[in-house]
Order: C-alpha cells, then structure tokens, then sequence
C-alpha cells in the first residue's frame, strides 16, 4: 500500500496531530486492522514520543516525522504486529522489549500473572517457575511485583531466549530482583530436577492453540510457530507440564496454566485426572471466556473424592 503524502498547511511546517492520526486511523481500518484509532493513536505517540495521552498537547507532526509515520503505517496495515513496530509491549506494570522469533505477551495473559503474583504474597520468600518463559512477561511482572521471590524462568527457543535475556538485563538494571533464566525444554522428563518439591508457584503460558486453527495475520506471519501452536489438539505442551508440575511443587504449591478458549473442560479434566491436585478452578477472561486453570498440588497424590471434579471461577 502507498500512501500519498501529506503536505502541511500554508503557513506552518508542521501538519496538526489530529488530523495525522485520522488519516492513520482510517489506512488501518481500511486494512481490517482492530482497534484503528488505537492504534493510530499509539503510532503517532511513539512517532512524538510522547505518551499517547499527552497526544493533543503535542505540536504535531513535521516532513521527517510524517514520513516516519507513514512508513510505520504502511506496515501496520500490511499486518505486521504493531508491537513489532514499536520494539515493545506492554504488560503489567512493565514495558518488554519484543521482535522477530519471540511471542508478542498478550493482556488476557496478565490475569494468570496477577493470579499467580497473589498466591506468592502468602510466603516470604517465595520460590515461582515460569514455564514457556517467551519474552520474560510473567517472570518479570512476579520479579517486579513480588521482590522477596526467587524466579526462575524456563525457555527453550534460542531466539525467544535472546529477547528474555534483554528483558531480564534491562528490569535488573532498572532495579527489580534478578531473575534465573534456564534454557530447557518444558517436556523433559527431568526439568528442573534440582527444584523437585519445592516450588511454590509454578505458571505457564504455552503453546496451545490447535494445529488446525486459522489465527490472525499478525500471528501467522510474525509470532513463532512452535510458541503458538500445541499439536493436533492444542495439548501436547500441556500434558507433559502437568505431569512435571506435579513433580516440581511442593504439597500445598499452586499451578497455573493459560490455554485455549476451547480448553474450558479439557485442561482442568487433566489436572484431576492427574491425580496430584486439589482445588482445580477454572478462570475466564475479561470477555467471559476460558483463558487458565488452576489448581494446587495435594500432599498425598491421591484423587480427592469432594463434590464436582471442579469449579468455575472468574478473573
């Protein structure tokens, strides 16, 4: 797509950010964008540096600046992930450093983070693992939020590794408890082995998606497959982490997993026929749908014979 330029009015050298950013805003829409305005909104500021509230204050846009928007919406409406437009995402409290061969964090990912952050608050020094670490969002958001814990972080990618390690650089520098990166593979039968029953919090976003779905441009053409999609039926990475949670978490440790929104019934049927967990809960999202279950880990493994296999909760 080409987008013709813009020249500013007579009489000034700049053009006014209003206008910059409906011009924008209209581009995207037209390219089935989702949420164009916000994200016109969110270029222009990034284009200004400037925070996308103070846009209005802002003294608009001059020639450098108008072309550097253009090009940055060009992009965008090609569907090339805004976040990788920006070199960041947000997450929580904390802004992560994101591009090419790393998954983009997502926000309904910042319910399970913020679950997994309260259970820790009931110990003093807290032990968390974050599995399918990507970027480092949960690691980092528990790190930050949670300063007293001890968090490990587990990645296999050597690419997504690369951007956890800068993000775990750039959040000990600024101040947050360092964190452990370890470069494992998930499924492995001895993960871990030197934390085996004493975990407190274990969190995982894997890959989950079904083999067969059809995702969103901006998936498909930027996010790593391997952090997307989980076999034939979006389990294959959540089986094996159940089974070494178990193994990892203390009696009375808590286990949280995202997953698919078509998971609603099958995540938490494998944590109870597991037969290690209690309290198995399963969680919706801000739009109402399944998004992670939870559970906590029984001090004698066996199958608890307490009313429904286990209970919807919200988030």
């Amino acid at each position: 797509m080409t987008i013709e330029p813009q020249h500013p009015p007579e009489g000034t050298n700049r053009i006014r950010t209003s206008i910059a950013v409906l011009r924008a805003a209209r581009i995207l829409d037209d390219a089935g964008v989702p949420a164009a305005r916000t994200e016109a909104e969110l270029l222009a500021a990034y284009v200004l540096d400037v925070p996308r509230g103070r846009l209005a204050l802002a003294d608009g846009f001059d020639a450098n600046q108008l072309a550097t928007l253009d090009a940055l919406v060009t992009r965008r409406a090609g569907r090339e992930p805004l976040q990788h437009l920006t070199g960041s995402a947000a997450f929580r409290r904390l802004e992560l450093a994101v591009g090419p061969g790393v998954f983009v964090p997502r926000p309904e990912t910042e319910l399970l983070a913020g679950w997994g952050i309260e259970q820790g608050r009931d110990r003093d020094t807290p032990l968390v693992v974050d599995l399918c670490s990507g970027s480092g969002a949960i690691a980092l958001a528990v790190a930050q939020e949670l300063p007293a814990a001890r968090v490990v972080a587990v990645e296999r990618s050597p690419a997504a590794l690369d951007w956890l390690r800068r993000n775990a650089g750039d959040r000990a520098t600024a101040g947050d408890r360092p964190i452990e990166v370890v470069a494992a593979d998930v499924t492995a039968p001895d993960l871990l082995d030197d934390l085996v029953g004493r975990v407190d919090v274990l969190l995982c976003n894997p890959p989950y998606v079904p083999a067969d779905t059809v995702v969103a441009p901006e998936v498909a053409g930027y996010d790593p497959a391997e952090a997307v999609f989980g076999g034939a039926d979006g389990l294959s990475v959540i089986r094996p982490v159940i089974a070494r949670a178990a193994a990892l978490l203390r009696p009375g440790g808590m286990l949280g997993i995202e997953h698919d929104d078509t998971h609603g019934a099958d995540v938490p049927a494998l944590l109870v026929a597991d037969g290690r967990f209690a309290a198995v809960t399963e969680h919706r999202d801000l739009t109402g749908r399944p998004r992670f279950a939870t559970a906590s880990r029984r001090a004698d493994g066996r199958r608890p014979d307490l009313g429904p296999a286990w209970q919807t909760g919200s988030s």
